[in-house]
């Protein structure tokens, strides 16, 4: 049961990135230029979350990829918190990445067997 709770969310996060960092990507250049970093670092932020969500799913038939990926969106979505409330955004702007957060926990969680 917790593996398709898994599979799901792994799907989940993989497109929410495709769709915020390909179909949405305008508004990714407001918001990094907003947090004041450069253009180099949103090009590496993209790359590597674009790479992550690949992983996860590839991680749907090869679970053995999953927990480092998911980890490591895990991170960028905490950093993404962090730069969410350096500049003081709204709630409603916090929620995406603190949900893919969560997700990326519970995929992790499962991957390693916390959660059964």
């Amino acid at each position: 049961m917790m593996v398709n709770l898994s599979v799901i969310a792994q799907l989940v996060v993989a497109i929410s990135i495709v769709i915020v960092w390909v179909f949405r990507f305008d508004n990714i250049i407001k918001e990094f230029n907003q947090y004041g970093l450069s253009t180099l670092v949103r090009s590496a932020v993209g790359s590597a979350k674009i790479s992550l969500a690949t992983l996860l799913v590839a991680g749907i038939w090869y679970p053995s990829l999953v927990l480092i990926p998911a980890l490591l969106m895990a991170f960028l979505m905490l950093s993404a918190q962090y730069f969410h409330f350096k500049v003081s955004n709204s709630w409603q702007k916090r929620m995406p990445s603190l949900v893919l957060l969560i997700l990326c926990l519970f995929i992790a969680a499962v991957s390693l067997n916390l959660i059964s």
